[in-house]
């Protein structure tokens, strides 16, 4: 009967490192992408619908549009087309650097 070896531990497998990995890389990318959508609209001074950041005239939390460095008081964004409230939310928010 062969013996386990020392080397391989239940807690760590192959099995179970190729699927952190995935995870990881599968979180990059959705982080990527939304870094990238984020760069892509402010820098081609394109402006995208409402809808399609989830807008809401609400706050998420402590962030609102009044906070995030693409609104334009009284009423506007530089990368979400139309009248913004100032304590709306998107998904594109970007806090202001102080």
């Amino acid at each position: 009967m062969r013996t386990p070896s020392p080397l391989r531990s239940a807690s760590f497998s192959r099995r179970s490192a190729l699927r952190r990995l995935a995870c990881t890389a599968g979180g990059a990318a959705v982080l990527a992408t939304g870094i990238a959508q984020r760069r892509a609209a402010a820098a081609d001074d394109v402006k995208v619908p409402p809808d399609s950041v989830s807008y809401q005239t609400s706050p998420k939390g402590a962030d609102q549009c009044s906070t995030c460095g693409f609104f334009a008081a009284p009423a506007a964004c530089s990368v979400v087309e139309g009248t913004i409230s100032p304590t709306g939310w998107c998904q594109l928010y970007d806090k202001k650097s102080p």
